[in-house]
């Protein structure tokens, strides 16, 4: 399937460490909400999963940093399924400097989708597996 952007926005000055720079656990708060609405173009959207009793856990992360992002820098990130399995999707999210186009960071992430009340993975239903199989057809 091919990357689709699921995210934009801005590094403010409250984001950084004292070297100066984007600070971890801002990449990581952007890569987050990149997955949800990666998830939701996959039909995994907040409605869908009250409905079921389902939810999505993060159950591995690898995250390579390339390039440092200052304040006032714009991003984007796009997002692109590398795996689907029963009960689980890897993707990658790669996040670019939207002035430059550079690559300055990307994380590999592994997400399993569960069952509420047990705790449990469960396979995804028939309607996100009929989205996901439309996605890859167009690419």
């Amino acid at each position: 399937m091919k990357a689709i952007e699921t995210h934009r926005g801005k590094v403010y000055s409250w984001h950084c460490d004292f070297n100066g720079h984007l600070n971890v656990q801002h990449y990581m708060a952007k890569f987050d909400e990149a997955t949800w609405h990666y998830f939701a173009h996959l039909g995994i959207t907040p409605s869908y999963m009250k409905a079921h009793n389902v939810g999505m856990f993060t159950v591995e992360q690898n995250i390579n940093y390339f390039h440092e992002l200052l304040p006032g820098d714009l991003i984007y990130i796009k997002t692109q399924m590398l795996e689907f399995k029963p009960k689980a999707i890897v993707f990658l999210h790669q996040m670019f400097n939207a002035e430059t186009d550079e690559l300055v960071a990307k994380a590999k992430m592994v997400g399993v989708h569960i069952n509420k009340t047990t705790r449990q993975t469960i396979p995804f239903t028939k309607a996100v597996v009929a989205k996901y199989e439309v996605l890859k057809e167009e690419g």
